[in-house]
């Protein structure tokens, strides 16, 4: 089980809380500052991840910590799924893809919605496909959520995460760290409301079980077929499963 690592280390909030909090407070610039520091390999990362979905055609799909969403949008490009609800703790957050929705006219495809990740209100067997994308690691109970995503799955159904992790292959590894400990928060608090936001980054990232890991807390809720990919020498890693 992951390390329970939080953004701003306030022990009267729980690490929900603080999650929500902080996402309110970076939404404005957290696109920006995404593609940014990632050079724009996030935009390649989240197609590759999406590509996971394209044999099995989702028509209902819920894309779960969806953020702004980004990672819906190029579910909706890509897939022509029917509906997709995005849910997000983060009112902030929500705001902003409520307003990229409305002017990319896609309301009736697209809703987003107030949600906790590990209370999912919705019903058994609902969708064809959950996604999350770099929400994962942001959860208070990770077994729970997954467990919780596994519930709204229709039996047959497929999940995909996208999660960074952590290379393990010289020089990589070393300029990976340096980047992510120093130049990163750096950024962060060059261009970001929240100094703690984007140091909280690189620790809920150590924290987190990747690979192997992952697969296993996978398989002990109840997915089936579950496998990791690396990509970019394990800078990100997709991790799916089937119901």
């Amino acid at each position: 089980m992951s390390q329970q690592v939080t953004p701003y280390k306030d022990k009267n909030a729980s690490k929900k809380e603080q999650v929500a909090d902080m996402f309110n407070k970076v939404s404005g610039t957290y696109d920006f500052l995404n593609h940014f520091m990632s050079l724009g390999i996030d935009i390649i990362w989240r197609k590759i991840a999406i590509g996971e979905l394209k044999r099995n055609k989702p028509e209902y799909l819920l894309d779960v910590a969806t953020g702004t969403g980004d990672f819906a949008f190029e579910a909706i490009r890509m897939l022509k799924p029917k509906k997709v609800i995005g849910v997000d703790i983060s009112e902030g957050m929500l705001g902003v893809a409520a307003e990229k929705i409305k002017k990319r006219g896609l309301s009736d495809v697209f809703e987003v919605r107030m949600g906790d990740s590990e209370k999912l209100l919705f019903e058994d067997n609902t969708f064809d496909a959950v996604t999350v994308a770099y929400g994962v690691r942001n959860y208070e109970d990770l077994e729970k959520g997954l467990g919780d995503m596994l519930r709204v799955l229709k039996p047959g159904g497929k999940i995909v995460i996208l999660e960074f992790s952590k290379p393990k292959v010289f020089p990589v590894k070393q300029l990976y760290n340096f980047y992510f400990n120093s130049i990163t928060p750096a950024i962060g608090r060059l261009f970001s409301k929240d100094n703690s936001a984007y140091k909280y980054l690189p620790e809920s990232v150590a924290a987190f079980p990747e690979g192997e890991a992952l697969t296993d807390l996978m398989e002990k809720v109840g997915y089936r077929e579950t496998k990791s990919r690396p990509l970019t020498f394990g800078i990100s890693s997709i991790y799916t499963g089937v119901k």
